[in-house]
């Protein structure tokens, strides 16, 4: 055995780092393994590579190019051409890349960042000077967020450096990241750092503007906002303090819209709402229909608030009455299966309205207050003046040996716990009403994201009882981990001033949250951590374009299909070119069938497996989840009918669809060749998110 004798080895960069054999080995194999040669090549030619350098470079340092430049050398000379011819392929890509980034500014890339994962943190992410120059990287940006959330935990006697390290290390591996204003603003001036929030306004001139005023600062910060508007009167009522008509909700959404149209071009990130109404408000028929003017409420979603005795209703054929909520009187019934009809109607038309189970999440409400409506994307049901601070685990890090690394995870649902309760300290507070409901219920959100690419790294189709059932496995650890976590983090800091009121009392000895677990679109942050799937949605398509703001797209292909395609032999750049037409694979004959299997996108899925999807991880969820049923254009009214019954029946929280096409122009993703002859298609987001960027 040849002894090493290489102890250092220059970097791009100038560093200077040790010599590693075993990347030699791996960069050997992954080009062995791309046409389908045997990966162990590699240990083989290692120790003549290395003699090689050592004779060439004796006595100074050899850099990487040399040492790639040797490896390519001993692989043409020892007749392994295939696999020589994919290892200077393999360099020139990535010389490419390299290249590419520093058309960005991106010199040295610790984070092995995507292009794409670089465009989002340049254009909304990385600090910026007063000329509007960039002055941090990714690695700035993630030591920033670090060391301003780990900063709080002085005030509990903890080791903060130790927790500034652990949530640096876990966010610069992208193994978790936090919700965008997380990102975007620990460390600034004004750290609001919550994406999610609801407000109710009430039935009067003034509080409806303070509450215009309330939602606006939250959205210059990157917070996304929820409202009820149950409680304003119905048009046409009487105003008693002017004896003049009332305009009803509808009208005023519209202010709530086009404020949100101008705070939206000053920010970082686009402005989103979601509208919310009771099925039993007199103004309901004008609300379910107020989206059928695409150009109308471009910046909201909309759900209807159906109770469990409408549901009842819709079942058996009933009337149901409308109720004007200041007075408690019935001023009129009406058939309850023909305003579902209607809605099942406009959501086939146009996306819009989606549905929540009011009732159903008030009963599962560990506090004895009402929600009455949910943050944008619908997977977070909040009370009045309440926020909500987010963060994804990256499912795509805790695979190992073909199964889930428990142990690795169980780590990071920990890091998770702790840096989202830290958040809610570290906040900085729009209003005083919201630190103080915020810190009276310490709600958070931990949720996954890549959990498509997750199971394609396991072998197991989405559209699959076994998919159902790792779903159901997984989500039931990662809460009952997140919960030991909180009642450790109860009993060391206190629990959370509303526990003792709440049915988590007896159930548990402490509780530092009143919930811990959301599933978030995470549409941002799944670009960030290099376009691993968003959320628990499946592959939105193999290759599509996505739109993250005005004039600037994306262009993603699934890097998982390009290995897997390479390692099985039908890889070539006129497939891709193929499949980014339709964003399918289902239709190619070189496709092998079992790839097709393992390669569904959200379109190739029948709707009701994504019910089910969505409804088993809701089971283990104790917020709720954001989750798209997807459809075809041929699909009908009765289909949607079903998804939604499907939803209520299976213990949904809320539900949303979405048709193929159905939203015209007004999407974030398309399918297509290019971006002229792009096909419109469904956005992956939930909670009525298609047309509106909500991603967290």
């Amino acid at each position: 055995m040849f002894a090493r004798k290489i102890s250092k080895i220059v970097k791009r960069d100038g560093s200077v780092v040790n010599f590693d054999r075993n990347k030699i080995v791996a960069a050997i194999a992954k080009s062995a393994l791309s046409v389908s040669e045997d990966p162990k090549i590699g240990n083989k030619l290692v120790d003549k590579i290395e003699k090689k350098a050592f004779k060439k470079y004796k006595g100074r340092l050899p850099t990487v190019e040399n040492i790639q430049d040797i490896i390519e050398e001993t692989l043409i000379n020892e007749d392994y051409q295939k696999i020589a011819k994919s290892y200077i392929l393999y360099r020139e890509k990535r010389q490419e890349l390299r290249e590419s980034k520093k058309l960005y500014g991106v010199s040295k890339d610790e984070l092995k960042l995507s292009i794409n994962a670089i465009k989002v943190l340049q254009s909304r992410y990385l600090l910026r000077d007063e000329d509007g120059e960039i002055i941090e990287n990714p690695i700035d940006m993630f030591r920033r967020v670090a060391k301003a959330v780990a900063s709080v935990g002085s005030k509990y006697n903890e080791d903060v450096k130790k927790s500034e390290q652990e949530f640096f290390e876990i966010m610069s591996r992208l193994e978790f990241l936090p919700n965008s204003p997380s990102l975007m603003n620990a460390g600034t001036r004004f750290q609001q750092l919550s994406a999610c929030f609801v407000l109710t306004p009430k039935d009067s001139l003034s509080n409806i503007f303070d509450t215009l005023k309330i939602a606006a600062l939250i959205q210059k910060t990157g917070g996304g906002t929820g409202f009820s508007f149950s409680e304003l009167r119905p048009r046409g009522s009487i105003v008693g303090s002017t004896k003049g008509i009332a305009s009803g909700p509808v009208s005023f959404m519209s202010v709530f819209d086009k404020m949100t149209d101008v705070i939206k071009q000053g920010s970082k990130r686009r402005g989103a709402n979601m509208g919310v109404l009771r099925v039993d408000h007199p103004d309901i028929l004008e609300f379910i229909t107020c989206k059928n003017d695409q150009k109308a409420f471009t910046n909201f979603n909309i759900s209807v608030s159906l109770t469990d005795k409408f549901m009842e209703a819709v079942m058996k054929n009933k009337e149901y009455g409308l109720i004007d909520l200041r007075t408690k009187k019935t001023i009129k019934r009406i058939n309850a299966r023909s305003i579902f009809d209607l809605i099942v109607t406009n959501a086939w038309a146009v996306g819009d309205p989606g549905l929540i189970f009011i009732d159903r999440i008030n009963k599962l409400n560990p506090l004895n207050e009402e929600i009455t409506a949910t943050n944008t994307c619908g997977e977070q049901p909040l009370l009045p003046f309440e926020s909500c601070v987010l963060g994804s685990v990256n499912l795509t890090k805790y695979v190992k040996n073909q199964d889930v690394d428990w142990n690795k995870l169980k780590k990071a649902v920990n890091i998770g716990v702790r840096f989202l309760d830290n958040v809610i300290d570290t906040n900085d507070y729009v209003i005083k009403e919201i630190e103080d409901i915020t810190k009276f219920n310490r709600r958070i959100g931990l949720g996954v994201m890549g959990f498509a690419d997750m199971l394609i790294m396991l072998n197991i189709p989405y559209n699959s009882n076994k998919a159902l059932k790792l779903a159901d496995k997984l989500m039931k650890f990662i809460n009952h981990e997140a919960r030991k976590v909180s009642e450790e983090l109860g009993r060391q800091r206190g629990d959370f001033p509303k526990f003792k009121e709440s049915r988590l009392y007896g159930k548990y000895k402490h509780a530092r949250n009143v919930a811990v677990t959301t599933i978030a679109p995470t549409g941002s942050i799944s670009i960030i951590a290099n376009s691993c799937s968003s959320g628990i949605e499946p592959l939105f398509a193999v290759s599509y374009v996505r739109e993250i703001l005005e004039g600037t797209k994306l262009v993603t292909t699934n890097s998982i299909f390009k290995e897997i395609a390479r390692k099985r032999g039908f890889y070539s750049q006129e497939l891709i070119h193929e499949i980014s037409k339709v964003g399918s694979i289902q239709h190619l004959k070189q496709v092998p069938d079992d790839v097709k299997k393992l390669f569904v996108t959200a379109m190739d899925i029948d709707p009701e497996w994504h019910v089910k999807m969505q409804a088993v991880f809701q089971k283990h969820v104790e917020n709720g989840v954001s989750k798209t049923i997807n459809m075809p254009e041929s699909a009908s009214r009765e289909d949607v009918k079903k998804a939604y019954l499907l939803a209520y029946k299976l213990g949904c929280k809320g539900i949303t669809i979405f048709r193929y096409g159905s939203k015209g122009g007004k999407q974030v993703l398309y399918i297509g060749e290019g971006y002229e002859k792009r096909i419109k298609a469904q956005s992956e987001f939930s909670g009525g998110c298609p047309g509106v960027e909500c991603g967290n």
